[in-house]
């Protein structure tokens, strides 16, 4: 009677422990202060979804294609915090006047550059990216997309003030920013 007692209470630990250790699935706007170690923040109103697309804009004589895709538990790590997140995940073409790439993250020819949401703000219809900026983090900063209709999205691009550490940036580096620096441009969906 003993051993099975034990038994059934070895069981039932392991159990209880395997149920705990699932990882939390919470809301996509969850505040950082209430996001536990490794939870899913899941897109589970779909607030994402409208964006997805290839939309294009010109802009100063340069042609700007996004391409935006949703990724679904993209790892996320802020404020010594690791944890997953639905994000949508832009990658880029730009294009001078006569067609020539100035920059292209599209085609993983530069891999370091980085455009992905971190939040939404479903009562105006944004939502809100992060930029890593170009080579050496040059023009880091965030970045606001308006969803105006299912056809257009307006952009403002809010790039951050930085002091290049040369040690860094290697002489010879290209540190334009190509991505428009401008608020109210529209972009059509293809």
């Amino acid at each position: 009677m003993k051993i099975i007692n034990i038994k059934t209470i070895i069981l039932f630990s392991f159990f209880i422990s395997f149920l705990s250790c699932k990882a939390q699935v919470l809301p996509l706007n969850t505040s950082m202060t209430d996001i536990p170690l490794n939870a899913h923040l899941k897109d589970t109103n779909n607030e994402l979804t409208p964006y997805i697309g290839i939309y294009r804009a010109n802009f100063q004589g340069k042609e700007i294609t996004l391409y935006i895709t949703k990724e679904e538990d993209k790892l996320t790590k802020r404020l010594q915090k690791n944890f997953y997140r639905d994000a949508l995940v832009i990658k880029y073409i730009v294009k001078n006047s006569t067609g020539a790439i100035l920059q292209d993250t599209k085609n993983n020819n530069i891999p370091n550059i980085e455009l992905y949401s971190i939040g939404t703000r479903p009562y105006q219809n944004s939502v809100i990216m992060s930029y890593s900026g170009t080579n050496c983090g040059v023009g880091w900063g965030k970045i606001i997309m308006k969803k105006i209709n299912s056809t257009q999205l307006s952009w403002e691009y809010k790039p951050n003030d930085i002091i290049l550490d040369d040690s860094k940036c290697p002489p010879g580096t290209d540190i334009n920013i190509y991505l428009p620096e401008t608020k109210d441009l529209i972009f059509t969906k293809q």
